[in-house]
């Protein structure tokens, strides 16, 4: 009988990261825990030598350079990791294509998730609908209405310390 190696600290780490995410983006405005606080763990994650990667954020860089990942623009990226300002990645992240609508970016933004206007999310994954305040500007809601057309669009991460919550491209935002 064969037995499977037992994962180490960093792979159970970077597994759990994961499925906080996709519980995050099945599940669109419930807070999941992550691991450990910060971007680096979803780098850590998500990221590999076969997607290319974007960061405002020089302390990521080093992360995302070990991962094998090639480097990109925001218009070109897989990922964009955002600790800054997030204006222009919402207006230049890839939507994919009426081809390949999976060509879509996804972007996490490190952003408050409790001291914003309040905004009701609507689609698959939410029975009826949710109502979540993060620290984004009501611009950076209404970019993302004009470029986010489902199918086309970018799934969205917003983290706060240890906590995620995830936005796909098929939630349907209102700002109130």
């Amino acid at each position: 009988m064969m037995a499977a190696p037992l994962p180490n600290i960093e792979e159970a780490r970077d597994n759990a990261t994961f499925e906080a995410l996709m519980w995050a983006l099945s599940r669109p405005g419930v807070e999941r825990r992550l691991p450990e606080p910060g971007l680096a763990p979803v780098v850590r994650a998500l990221v590999d030598l076969e997607v290319t990667a974007f960061t405002d954020d020089e302390g990521l860089r080093p992360l995302i350079d070990r991962t094998g990942a090639r480097p990109a623009c925001p218009t070109t990226a897989d990922y964009l990791f955002l600790s800054g300002g997030a204006e222009e990645a919402f207006r230049q992240a890839r939507t994919g294509s009426a081809i390949h609508p999976e060509a879509g970016a996804t972007l996490v933004l490190a952003a408050p998730l409790r001291a914003g206007g309040r905004v009701r999310l609507a689609g698959p994954g939410i029975d009826g609908s949710i109502t979540i305040s993060p620290a984004l500007s009501p611009e950076l809601w209404g970019i993302r209405a004009e470029r986010v057309t489902y199918p086309l669009g970018f799934d969205l991460f917003i983290v706060d310390g240890d906590r995620v919550i995830g936005l796909p491209r098929s939630t349907h935002i209102e700002v109130l």
